[in-house]
């Protein structure tokens, strides 16, 4: 009876280790948004690397951003998204709801970096100039990024069992990692825009 009972007490704890497993990201996802990440995070500094004063504050018409704005908003978007994903993280994983998510990894990620549709941001994510200087908001942005980096790096958390409800649908915690890597590449990608204007200085 003894050995029953420990034999079905191992069995147990083996299940419940392999459901934890399980939660973890995968290899292959977390492969995926670490990957992402750095080359979203490249892109920018590459696009934004040796700019002057009058480049980084010119803007093409009286109300469309600069770069220096956009970077700013760059910055705090990657601030206040991860802090979304850092909210699913206050309820308990439920895998009942999965089927709640209809769009892919991919399709998310088209999503928010297409820029045919463009769409005014919320007040808190305006450039005001939060961070003080532009040094100052680059730096706002390596640091978030880095430490964003590290989290997915090294997360136990079951991000695909937690959500958040976007306009556009509901989506999983690890999706959210995916859109704010896309937003950065969306935002990069209007900083090209402004470049390419014909006002743009040469210096």
């Amino acid at each position: 009876m003894m050995k029953q009972l420990l034999l079905f007490i191992i069995g147990i704890a083996l299940i419940g280790s392999f459901a934890t497993a399980q939660s973890t990201l995968s290899d292959e996802d977390r492969g995926k948004a670490l990957d992402h990440l750095k080359k979203t995070n490249a892109e920018l500094m590459t696009a934004v690397k040796g700019l002057s004063e009058e480049q980084l504050n010119y803007k093409a018409s009286a109300d469309a951003w600069s770069i220096a704005n956009c970077v700013e908003h760059i910055a705090i978007s990657e601030k206040n998204i991860f802090g979304i994903l850092e909210m699913t993280l206050m309820s308990d994983p439920d895998p009942s709801l999965r089927s709640e998510v209809k769009m892919t990894d991919d399709q998310i990620l088209g999503f928010i970096e297409a820029r045919d549709q463009k769409v005014k941001t919320r007040a808190e994510f305006e450039p005001s100039g939060k961070f003080g200087s532009y040094k100052e908001t680059l730096a706002e942005f390596k640091n978030k990024r880095k430490a964003n980096l590290k989290y997915v790096k090294s997360s136990q958390d079951d991000l695909r069992n937690r959500y958040f409800d976007f306009p556009f649908g509901k989506v999983d915690a690890y999706q959210i990692v995916l859109f704010m890597s896309g937003h950065t590449r969306r935002h990069t990608d209007q900083i090209k825009e402004v470049m390419a204007d014909a006002g743009f200085p040469g210096s």
